[in-house]
């Protein structure tokens, strides 16, 4: 898993981490229990990924906590582009 820079001071500046879960949610779970309110940056109070974030599987947009993750597979969180 790769994280973005606005997440890596929950991280201890860590960029690439090793996370376990059948799906996204239960990833982000896995990864709150080591860094505590990591999982509220990405996910809102409803259990969504909040809108200035993105999270990707194997370079597939995954924009539910419920998609589907197997072992082995890249998950990039970073935060949303936005401009004028």
């Amino acid at each position: 898993m790769r994280l973005a820079a606005l997440l890596q001071s929950y991280t201890r500046g860590q960029s690439e981490l090793q996370a376990s879960g059948d799906t996204l949610g239960q990833v982000l779970d896995d990864l709150d229990r080591r860094f505590p309110g990591i999982r509220f940056r990405v996910v809102d109070e409803q259990d969504r990924v909040r809108r200035h974030m993105r999270c990707f599987v194997n370079e597939c947009d995954a924009r539910t906590v419920g998609a589907l993750v197997r072992d082995g597979d890249e998950i990039y969180i970073v935060g949303a582009l936005s401009g004028g």
